[in-house]
């Protein structure tokens, strides 16, 4: 059996993939540690704890960093709707929040078992970071650290050149890239195009006749018609269930390699996942003064998924 963390700003593509991991035969998640982001820490901690008592689950939902370690607070009500769940009215979940704060809780909880536990990150990787900062050796005790966030191609989903959990918070991106933590980068690209559920897709997963299914349609809703008209996509994209299909299934990601990745702080590319494909930073004889060359190799990337099988994995967890 698995174990599994998943710290996140719980929206709708959040929820999804939160349950995959609760539904998942041969996952246990130890915890669940949400932070600023696509919703505000309160609402995706409501968020969250919803979906685990969808699940029929009782893990534990810890409340964490508040706003980016340097950044203004900048949520995405314009994507997820209000609420973050497409404002379908589900009720108010049964359980509070756990007590204390996500971060002591992740070093806790990782400290306690290392090397065992895979931690998912979903959201801005704020939490990661303070823990990080507070305890060096989180690095090394996370078993391996999936990130959706970024984008290997350089395409950016809230400006040109960044993708939005790493915009929101590149100062603790940067941090997270650079501790020696083993992680792989799933970018938000990868749910595009044919990984995109079309309509007609959708209405096999509603035939599902699941609670499960009808909440994970449901609550995309106000998602669906952002990545339509917003984005031009053919269908909705799920970037967040795609990063946990590949933490859940390697195979779902056949091509991947790993990189020099810096995080850009600067202005004009905030946020942007710098990846170097063609290693020309790893050569002593490069001295950029911008980089300080020469540099090694400290992500995983994805650079390709499989469509088919990161739906089908999709369709057993809602059936």
């Amino acid at each position: 059996m698995r174990h599994l963390i998943i710290d996140t700003d719980t929206a709708s593509d959040d929820a999804v993939a939160i349950l995959m991991a609760l539904r998942a035969p041969d996952v246990t998640v130890d915890a669940i540690t949400i932070v600023s982001g696509n919703m505000p820490v309160a609402q995706g901690s409501i968020n969250a704890r919803y979906t685990v008592e969808l699940c029929q689950d009782e893990t534990p939902v810890y409340e964490g960093c508040t706003r980016p370690l340097v950044r203004d607070v900048f949520h995405a009500h314009y994507f997820h709707g209000p609420d973050g769940m497409g404002d379908m009215g589900y009720p108010a979940p049964k359980r509070p929040a756990a007590p204390g704060h996500a971060v002591p809780e992740l070093i806790r909880r990782f400290g306690a078992a290392p090397g065992q536990i895979e931690l998912v990150t979903l959201g801005p990787l704020t939490n990661i970071a303070a823990a990080l900062s507070q305890e060096p050796r989180l690095a090394d005790w996370v078993k391996h650290c999936y990130v959706m966030g970024g984008a290997a191609w350089a395409v950016g989903n809230v400006t040109p050149a960044a993708e939005y959990n790493i915009w929101c918070d590149p100062e603790a991106a940067r941090i997270v890239f650079h501790s020696g933590m083993a992680v792989t980068m799933i970018g938000w690209e990868l749910c595009r195009g044919e990984a995109a559920i079309t309509p007609d897709e959708m209405e096999t997963i509603y035939g599902f006749a699941t609670e499960w299914a009808r909440f994970a349609i449901d609550c995309n809703k106000h998602a669906l018609d952002a990545c339509m008209n917003l984005q031009g996509d053919p269908g909705l994209g799920l970037p967040d269930p795609v990063a946990m299909a590949v933490a859940l299934d390697p195979a779902v990601c056949p091509r991947r390699s790993k990189h020099y990745v810096e995080v850009s702080l600067d202005e004009l590319t905030r946020g942007m996942t710098i990846v170097d494909q063609l290693a020309v930073t790893s050569t002593e004889p490069y001295r950029d003064p911008h980089w300080f060359g020469p540099r090694q190799p400290n992500v995983e990337v994805c650079w390709q998924i499989d469509a088919r099988r990161w739906k089908e994995l999709l369709y057993q967890t809602l059936r």
